[in-house]
């Protein structure tokens, strides 16, 4: 296996771990918000979409920590602000992806225990974010070597 299939291999799955650890914060948050801990429904359960968009929010900074720190620590970040403006921008955009599978669920199928929302939210509509969201943070943020040399180049 060549270098740099090594090293997508390892993006990946270091990527997949930090968003793991990401998901667990945001699903803990989701379900309190929404389904609440301890018996009877939670403060927002007649508000799941901005309860997903609060814990996923979190979620984020989870994410954005562990992606600079450990996943993509080898790549420079583009931008003054080392890609946090970016990064967020990318995972507010393919928030809409979850969202899009909650809303489905909720108000079109009419299904709203914990298990649809879930399955729509945190299993569908994540797994397809993640997707999106791993290509454009290697596309767009956290770049390789090589295309940091491309970009100055063609400024010059």
């Amino acid at each position: 296996m060549g270098l740099r299939w090594q090293r997508f291999l390892s993006e990946g799955a270091k990527f997949l771990t930090v968003g793991g650890v990401a998901t667990v914060v945001s699903f803990v948050i989701f379900n309190g918000l929404v389904h609440g801990y301890v018996g009877g429904p939670g403060a927002m359960h007649e508000q799941p979409l901005w309860a997903f968009v609060i814990a996923n929010t979190v979620g984020m900074v989870v994410s954005y920590r562990g992606s600079r720190s450990w996943a993509f620590r080898n790549r420079s970040a583009v931008g003054v602000a080392g890609g946090r403006l970016a990064f967020f921008v990318i995972n507010i955009v393919s928030m809409v992806i979850p969202l899009g599978c909650l809303s489905f669920t909720r108000y079109v199928l009419g299904l709203t225990d914990p298990f649809a929302d879930n399955i729509s939210a945190n299993v569908v509509g994540l797994s397809l974010g993640t997707l999106a969201r791993f290509w454009a943070i290697r596309r767009f943020i956290f770049l390789s070597p090589a295309r940091i040399e491309q970009r100055e180049l063609a400024r010059r």
